[in-house]
């Protein structure tokens, strides 16, 4: 039985979308309405679309009411470890669907960026709107209307829900996400944050960093910490869009290679012209509540506090930070796993994994069961773990207990009652924060403020010995609309290595920090930013600030007259180079961090 709580929030949120929602079914229902795509072309459409086909894939596509062709949409390139296992899965996966009855055109590819790359210099400032740009490219790909389904190729950070935003224009079909899965464990995770606070303290050098960054960045597939992509992957079999414990199994191996057919199989099964079930009914406001409650249940990424919003948005659901901090209050965390604990994603599938955690927020009551999914309706399929028998995939129940409880845990026993996401409020206005990465002892802060227009000022003062104190660094003009949004996370080491030193030390910013958020309090996403107009602008040297993720606050102790009387700051000088200015016009239409900082969102 659902948790009476969870169907509160749920119909708060489905009856704060009913007009949007409404909007977006009507235009799924114009789509279906004119039935299947290729019968209505003309010969050159056809002839056009399938010049490059074999002679025998011609005679399928060419009949009136021939074969299902299937879409592929590919975030493949091979400077991503994650991605690069997607160059010969386009054949792979092309074998596996005329195996089961149908055809497929690889149908376009998306720009897919590493923030691991990026992270800390000029390209992350595209990171958040490479997004929608993949949006809006996957629609240019689903838009030839020759395809019957689609299948999504993507992991990354900010490539799932790009692809998700962009299927759902095209809500009448069926998708099947398929993953690549992570590479194998490398060194610790402990091991590898400890060199990092060795570098920055100048006990080791750049060839002892770069030895160790390559020994934990070491092959094909997903980075094994759970930031932002693995974060995606855990939502995705949340919702059901991609199949049960698929995410997290190594490249190359049988049973990925298993999993891959079994996901066309899948997929040709739900082109069915007599299948009515696509995409629009799978992502409904249950479904997304499931992706959320998969997030807090698990220590996920906050990027999602971002991106889940947006997903939400174009399928006409409404969704707030307060529904993340009202869903929090009733979700229990379920697992560690990096930042969050010692474990990397090898270790937490092995101990069964998303498909456990499933599972037990099900048997809760705390996990919306009955939605349409790949597999049909209901999540409970979505509770099984995948193994091989001979040369196929069966699924089989998870175990009853956890198999290490040090990395998942039962509803009854959980690391903590509530989930790992904070939403405060105060004269800054809206911030959210990572909770369980942070030891409780560290999360409440009360100390002056240390403003810093650039991450880059932070690091300076660093390394001058001036933030030997207790402070709340202060990073603002981080923004979407300031400078679209770049993670933060090169500043955690330094700041950790405060925290080690006995200091009460916090981060507040308009900007994010990386799915790898780690044990320092940071309040980030502050809404409104300071480009928007937002009081952050106006916080000076000294201010007292409190960070107190508990109570829900985030104050600015400083007197309203006084606070009204300053000039905001105008902020660090900007120079648009390495690609940022053709991105312009996204940051001057971008929507706040708040509601999912998005440029299909009308902007503010």
């Amino acid at each position: 039985m659902t948790d009476t709580r969870l169907m509160e929030i749920t119909e708060r949120v489905k009856a704060r979308s009913a007009d949007s929602r409404k909007a977006y079914e009507e235009r799924t229902d114009a789509m279906r309405a004119d039935g299947r795509p290729r019968p209505r072309l003309s010969c050159g459409n056809i002839a056009h679309a399938i010049a490059a086909c074999s002679e025998a894939e011609k005679a399928k596509l060419a009949e009136e009411n021939g074969m299902a062709n299937i879409g592929i949409v590919s975030a493949y390139n091979d400077m991503l470890s994650a991605h690069q296992p997607y160059h010969a899965k386009l054949d792979e996966m092309k074998g596996y669907i005329v195996e089961a009855g149908a055809v497929s055109q690889m149908a376009g590819g998306t720009p897919a960026m590493c923030d691991g790359v990026t992270q800390g210099q000029s390209g992350m400032e595209l990171s958040l709107f490479s997004r929608d740009v993949i949006a809006m490219s996957t629609a240019v790909a689903m838009t030839h209307n020759v395809f019957d389904g689609g299948m999504l190729f993507g992991i990354c950070d900010k490539i799932v829900p790009g692809l998700l935003m962009g299927a759902l224009s095209f809500g009448h079909m069926p998708f099947v996400f398929v993953p690549a899965g992570p590479m194998p464990t490398g060194i610790s995770n402990s091991e590898k944050v400890k060199v990092r606070q060795k570098y920055v303290t100048g006990e080791v050098g750049r060839a002892e960093l770069l030895q160790s960054e390559s020994r934990a960045y070491h092959s094909p597939g997903t980075c094994t910490f759970y930031g932002t992509a693995n974060s995606n992957q855990m939502m995705l079999e949340m919702m059901g869009l991609q199949l049960p414990g698929s995410s997290f199994v190594n490249p190359g191996t049988p049973l990925r290679a298993a999993l891959d057919k079994a996901s066309a199989k899948t997929m040709v099964g739900l082109a069915n012209p007599n299948n009515p079930i696509g995409l629009a009914d799978m992502v409904t406001a249950e479904s997304i509540l499931n992706g959320v409650i998969g997030l807090l249940a698990t220590g996920g990424s906050t990027n999602h506090t971002l991106h889940i919003i947006a997903i939400a948005e174009r399928a006409g659901i409404q969704l707030s930070w307060q529904d993340f901090a009202d869903l929090s209050e009733i979700i229990p965390l379920l697992a560690r796993v990096y930042p969050n604990g010692l474990a990397d994603v090898n270790a937490f599938h092995a101990a069964g994994g998303t498909p456990f955690v499933i599972k037990e927020l099900l048997g809760a009551g705390l996990l919306h069961g009955d939605i349409e999914t790949i597999l049909g309706k209901g999540l409970a399929p979505f509770g099984q773990m995948p193994t091989l028998k001979g040369d196929d995939v069966v699924w089989e129940d998870t175990a009853d207990e956890p198999i290490d409880n040090m990395i998942v845990r039962g509803a009854k026993d959980p690391f903590q009652p509530t989930g790992g996401l904070a939403l405060m409020e105060g004269p800054l206005g809206q911030a959210v924060m990572k909770t369980s990465a942070v030891k409780p002892e560290h999360q409440f802060v009360e100390a002056p403020a240390l403003v810093f227009e650039d991450q880059d000022d932070m690091l300076a003062a660093y390394k001058e010995g001036k933030l030997e104190r207790d402070f709340v660094a202060v990073i603002r003009y981080q923004g979407p609309k300031a400078n679209g949004m770049p993670e933060l996370h090169k500043l955690t080491p330094s700041l950790g290595v405060l925290q080690d030193k006995g200091f009460k030390v916090a981060m507040v910013t308009d900007g994010r920090m990386s799915g790898a958020s780690g044990k320092v309090p940071s309040a980030i996403h502050v809404s409104p930013e300071a480009a928007m107009g937002g009081l952050i602008a106006k916080v000076q040297d000294g201010d007292m600030i409190r960070v107190d993720p508990k109570g829900g606050k985030l104050e600015l102790m400083v007197d309203p007259e006084e606070l009204a009387s300053r000039e905001a700051s105008s902020g660090p000088n900007y120079i648009p180079t390495y690609g940022r200015d053709l991105f312009e016009v996204m940051r001057g239409t971008v929507s706040t961090a708040d509601l999912g900082g998005s440029v299909f969102r009308g902007g503010v």
